[in-house]
């Protein structure tokens, strides 16, 4: 079992500041990048190298499709799928996670430029655990207090007290998201791995 904390992953707000502003990463046991991206219905598909692209091509598909669409690039880490979305909340949308998490796992993180961020973990389209990073004494889902010592572990302050740290909570959704995977992501990976990328259509109200 991965022993990975909040500051191993120190690395991430100050070598990728704009991508940590707003960012959701996904990781789903199983399936191909493309069959990944086919599954969520994406179209304009491309291939490209490295997240600062990615944040580049996200914010221009953000323009041209008026918000309709929003930009994923996934690659194969091991046998899990890691899409990578720059301003982007698919992956923490139960319309998109429920159906890519069912016969599997997946476990997702958000933040946005607001600092609203989400923590969700599903096993075969049950949601087994969901958290918003800066409180994370708060929790729901069908096995919310399952995982206390791990996310302990990994560097968050359960407690409710006024004097509870707020620090380091995005780092240590990254330790939990490692902790339960296994898929340790570093600068190097997210640098030099090749994204097959799409637009993936959102639903008309």
């Amino acid at each position: 079992m991965s022993e990975a904390t909040a500051h191993d992953y120190l690395w991430f707000d100050e070598h990728f500041p704009a991508l940590a502003e707003a960012y959701c990463v996904t990781l789903v046991r199983g399936p191909a990048p493309d069959a990944l991206l086919t599954r969520l219905g994406a179209t304009e598909l491309r291939r490209m190298t490295g997240v600062d692209d990615l944040s580049e091509s996200a914010y221009e598909v953000w323009d041209t499709h008026d918000g309709d669409g929003l930009f994923a690039g996934v690659t194969a880490v091991g046998e899990w799928a890691l899409m990578i979305e720059p301003n982007g909340y698919l992956g923490i949308s139960d319309e998109f996670l429920v159906p890519l998490s069912c016969g599997t796992t997946a476990v997702s993180h958000f933040r946005n430029v607001n600092a609203v961020d989400h923590f969700n973990w599903y096993e075969d389209g049950e949601r087994r655990l969901h958290f918003e990073p800066l409180f994370a004494y708060s929790r729901d889902g069908s096995d919310p207090d399952g995982s206390l010592d791990t996310m302990r572990a990994a560097g968050f302050d359960l407690s409710e007290d006024d004097e509870r740290s707020y620090d380091l909570h995005t780092e240590a959704a990254f330790a939990l998201a490692e902790r339960l995977t296994g898929v340790r992501l570093t600068r190097e990976l997210l640098d030099a791995s090749e994204f097959v990328c799409g637009v993936v259509p959102l639903p008309t109200p």
